[in-house]
């Protein structure tokens, strides 16, 4: 396991620099799990619980994943009829004029130009399709869509769909406070406070998880739904969901994205993924560090988790990102 202590020795030291009370990793490999590490506490309270398998994270932007594979479900169902349909076809109660060309391919993959003011004001900062920014407005366009289109909220989908049949009982959207939720560190001196929302439908960054979970989602995805010695969801909606839907940029040095997961395809300037990460591979990560990264090629899977908002490096943040899963890549290549 000498290669693994690697991993483990990058996670803590990252956790001391950016102050976060707390770290996870996880790591499956051919469906095993090889790794399980644990540290620290769920708060900087003196009388906060230790870190456990049973500790619960909030995944924040992590979340979008989830509704990913939802969106992959519309599309499959015919509930979406492409993912190239005009975005004003499905949101009629948008002004038309600034929608334009936008289309649900652009809303998936941060390519769609929309942005949103405090007081709710949307407004266009480029055309659809010409650049990229992660902006939140898409999300909520989209998880209101799917939860229209299904009739129910899409985490109930989900626990219906998928979540019952995994076995999961630590993966849900918190209302309520929970001994087993970890809080969140805004200023490393401060204790933390629970990251809550006010309904469990999907609208809001309350997705917790604990990290066996998390990367058990991983591992659906990895197997193509196949899981518990059945086909849970079918290969096609794991292949809708992970594959590049970016348009094709002028800039190669943009992100691309599969229906929200970030997917490797050449290794790019602004992307989260190292360029050691194989072709293939894709990630979804959230601002207060937990990161999710499946390796098909390696049949790997790797949860790791924090509580600190803000990913650690300021303006360069990426670079750590893209360290991690180049440290990754370099541990199971051979």
């Amino acid at each position: 396991m000498e290669h693994l202590d690697k991993l483990i020795t990058w996670v803590e030291n990252i956790r001391e620099k950016n102050g976060s009370s707390s770290s996870a990793l996880y790591i499956l490999k051919d469906n095993e799990v090889i790794l399980e590490h644990y540290n620290g506490f769920h708060s900087n309270s003196t009388k906060a619980n230790p870190i456990t398998a049973s500790s619960q994270f909030n995944v924040a932007s992590a979340r979008k994943s989830y509704l990913g594979l939802v969106v992959a479900y519309a599309i499959y169902e015919g509930k979406i009829n492409s993912i190239n349909d005009y975005a004003s076809d499905y949101f009629g109660d948008m002004d038309e004029g600034l929608l334009g060309k936008t289309t649900l391919r652009h809303l998936v993959t941060h390519s769609h130009g929309l942005h949103q003011k405090e007081d709710g004001t949307i407004f266009r900062e480029f055309e659809p399709g010409q650049n990229w920014a992660y902006r939140g407005i898409n999300v909520s366009m989209m998880t209101e869509l799917v939860n229209r289109l299904f009739k129910i909220s899409f985490p109930d989908f989900l626990e219906e769909r998928v979540f019952s049949k995994l076995g999961f009982r630590e993966t849900a959207w918190q209302t309520k406070e929970s001994e087993l939720l970890v809080k969140q560190i805004i200023n490393r001196e401060d204790e933390g406070a629970f990251k809550l929302g006010n309904s469990a439908d999907g609208m809001e960054a309350n997705l917790h998880t604990t990290a066996r979970e998390f990367a058990q989602w991983g591992n659906l995805h990895l197997n193509k739904g196949f899981a518990n010695g059945k086909q849970i969801v079918p290969k096609e909606v794991i292949e809708i969901a992970t594959q590049i839907h970016s348009p094709i940029y002028r800039d190669n040095k943009l992100p691309l994205n599969g229906l929200f997961w970030y997917v490797q395809g050449d290794p790019a300037v602004y992307s989260e993924l190292g360029h050691r990460v194989p072709k293939g591979s894709y990630q979804i990560l959230g601002i207060t560090g937990p990161t999710l990264l499946v390796i098909p090629k390696y049949n790997v899977v790797v949860a790791k988790m924090y509580n600190k908002r803000y990913n650690y490096g300021g303006e360069s943040y990426l670079y750590y990102l893209k360290e991690f899963s180049n440290l990754v890549a370099d541990t199971f290549q051979n």
